[in-house]
């Protein structure tokens, strides 16, 4: 596993895609610290960018490079290697280089310009947490979809419609459903379908840290109330743990059970 890995990220590095990954939140970073010397505000702006590009990238990404390794993963397998093994090591080499974008692009400007001796620090290190366990997450559904999938269309179009579904559409039948029982007590229903979106779950915990209540809407606030103090963070954290766990376990099962 460890020398498939070192091979997949040495592949990696050396993607164009990746290096415009990472010099997009460079420009889009080193811009707003041009525009405002308040690095809270800073933050509150990259958190907006980070929780809807790091899902799309690391689906559309993550599915693109499984399919383009297709036949590189045929010739390991053909070799006396377990299929965990170089699944794991491909999967850990793409992630890893979605998280070298991240820490180079975010993290870099943001330390040059003092992020660690101001008071955004708590609610920096959350949302450069968040951007990678983000990448984390939907890289490893991406390669849930292309091993599930053989057409690379339907992975593409799924692709596409889970990050949709999870960044638009889940928002929407949230809403729809909180007017239309507006007359019953919701608060265990928000929390409850809150923790179903890895990117609310992001979301509200990056806004928690930032303590700006207004801009959370009715599901920060129950969330606020209910969940803010310790107990709530470790829920959330341990909500986001599952999203994490529960498609690697998925993609294991798939493995054993496919004919290669």
């Amino acid at each position: 596993m460890i020398e498939v890995f070192k091979y997949s990220l040495k592949d990696m590095v050396r993607n164009r895609w990746i290096f415009l990954y990472t010099g997009f939140f460079l420009l889009v970073t080193i811009s707003l610290l041009a525009l405002s010397n308040d690095l809270i505000k800073v933050t509150i702006s990259m958190s907006n960018i980070v929780l809807i590009l790091t899902p799309l990238v690391g689906l559309l990404f993550g599915t693109m490079y499984s399919y383009n390794s297709r036949e590189f993963i045929d010739l390991l397998l053909a070799q006396p290697l377990s299929r965990i093994s170089v699944y794991s090591g491909i999967y850990l080499g793409l992630a890893i280089s979605l998280i070298l974008s991240v820490v180079l692009g975010i993290g870099v400007p943001m330390a040059f310009y003092g992020i660690f001796t101001s008071e955004a620090l708590i609610p920096f290190l959350v949302l450069f947490s968040m951007a990678i366990v983000l990448s984390i997450i939907f890289s490893l559904i991406a390669f849930l979809i292309a091993t599930r999938f053989e057409n690379k269309l339907k992975g593409f179009g799924l692709a596409i419609f889970v990050w949709l579904f999870f960044a638009v559409i889940y928002d929407g039948i949230f809403l729809l459903v909180l007017m239309w029982f507006k007359e019953y007590p919701l608060e265990k229903l928000t929390i409850g379908l809150t923790l179903f979106n890895p990117i609310d779950l992001a979301r509200i915990l990056i806004l928690l840290k930032l303590d700006v209540s207004a801009m959370m809407g009715y599901t920060g606030a129950v969330l606020q109330k209910y969940l803010g103090s310790g107990l709530g963070i470790l829920t959330i954290i341990t909500s986001l743990a599952m999203w994490i766990i529960i498609p690697a376990l998925m993609l294991k099962r798939i493995l054993y059970k496919k004919d290669f």
